[in-house]
């Protein structure tokens, strides 16, 4: 098999096609293969939409997987009621359709489901919802990858694919710190992503770890329920430099010196920030005001935690009903994802920084891992989508014939 430079298959020889070998070795492998002719796009969250829409648009075909039941899972089952967009609509919509003129300039979470769920509905994209990837590889003997997902049967399928799209996320899987004592805590311990509403912590005491955005809005919202919330504060919270400086002055005239409430400035600046670290800058929804008046108590980090109570790293001890822990997420790509050195086994994010992270080799992809949040997805979707369209035009006739001669017959797609 021979490959141009931008990983197209330009021809396969006639006895490999015909190699009775390697025929038995697609038909036996797995209980039921699949042979999809275009690219297999893994993750139906907004980044995986937005890659579908622009291949669709070009009239390229795609399968999508989701392990989840619906599209943008993470929006829909693990965000908190009052969530809002942290960044203007207008850095936020995908490609090729824009936010309705009347929503507001942070969308609501249920506005950007409803805008998601029109998105899908407008380029017809159907996933395939219950599909949890379990491995993606690429043969080098076929020239194809083969990507293994089960469903909620323990079905296997294994579909066969010139081209992988990576669309899991920057925010796939839970970050859940390991604190000592917390199996002595006896209180109800969980993450923000399990978190909904303070109504059902009204009248208790709640620490809040992490001081981020999350953070922020999950103490404003049991404060506005009546529970007694405290943040806990490791790392630094507000902005400056540059560009940064002007917003500097900005929060200082407005928010005066943070520091004598616990709340330490960053050398960073909110763009530098979100440019280096992908986090996005926290946006004052009222809990400053909250935090000034007395109601939310600011704490240092944690040191270890007893029966109902924290102990905190300056010495002090405080009792607590309950511990929510805004703490983010991490990518779950390495756990799957079995291929060369396109991603990183540490933080499952691509080697190489934005702009150059969305195309790895053989036919591998990624999409919605800029740190740049869904405008640095939308630049990859249509990256992506133009450079598969150059290779799809070139290599249609081949592989499909090619794929009809391995797969048993009795396979459907």
């Amino acid at each position: 098999m021979e490959y141009d430079d931008c990983g197209c298959l330009r021809e396969i020889e006639g006895k490999q096609a015909n190699d009775p070998l390697l025929i038995e070795k697609m038909k036996n492998s797995r209980k039921r293969c699949v042979w999809v002719p275009g690219p297999v796009i893994v993750g139906a969250g907004p980044s995986g939409l937005a890659a579908a829409a622009c291949l669709k648009q070009k009239g390229v075909p795609s399968v999508i997987l989701e392990r989840s039941n619906c599209i943008a899972s993470l929006w829909q089952h693990k965000t908190y009621d009052r969530l809002r967009l942290h960044l203007p609509k207008q850095f936020c919509q995908l490609p090729l359709m824009a936010f309705p003129p009347d929503f507001p300039t942070y969308p609501t979470k249920q506005q950007f489901i409803q805008y998601l769920e029109s998105y899908a509905e407008r380029f017809h994209l159907s996933p395939r919802f219950n599909e949890t990837v379990k491995q993606a590889e690429f043969d080098a003997t076929l020239g194809f990858w083969r990507v293994r997902s089960v469903d909620k049967a323990e079905v296997t399928t294994e579909y066969v694919c010139r081209w992988v799209i990576v669309a899991t996320g920057e925010n796939a899987e839970a970050v859940v710190p390991e604190i000592e004592g917390m199996e002595e805590f006896g209180g109800d311990i969980r993450h923000t992503s399990l978190y909904k509403s303070g109504e059902e912590f009204r009248g208790k005491r709640v620490l809040v770890v992490g001081c981020g955005n999350s953070g922020m809005e999950v103490c404003l919202d049991l404060c506005n329920h009546n529970a007694t919330p405290s943040l806990a504060v490791r790392d630094t919270w507000l902005p400056t430099r540059l560009v940064d400086a002007l917003l500097l002055i900005v929060s200082w005239v407005m928010l005066g010196d943070t520091a004598r409430f616990g709340l330490d400035r960053p050398h960073l600046g909110p763009l530098q920030l979100k440019n280096l670290s992908g986090k996005t800058p926290v946006l004052d929804v009222g809990t400053l005001a909250k935090i000034k008046s007395g109601h939310i108590k600011v704490r240092p980090g944690i040191k270890r935690l007893k029966r109902h109570t924290v102990e905190f790293v300056n010495g002090r001890s405080e009792n607590f009903d309950a511990i929510i822990l805004a703490t983010g997420y991490r990518s779950n790509v390495p756990s799957w994802l079995k291929e060369g050195d396109m991603f990183c086994k540490e933080d499952g994010f691509p080697r190489r920084p934005f702009p150059n992270g969305w195309r790895g080799e053989n036919g591998l992809y990624a999409v919605g891992f800029t740190k740049r949040g869904i405008l640095g997805a939308s630049m990859d979707a249509k990256r992506i989508s133009e450079d598969i369209e150059r290779c799809w035009k070139a290599e249609t006739k081949h592989t499909s014939a090619f794929a009809s001669s391995l797969l048993p017959h009795s396979s459907n797609s």
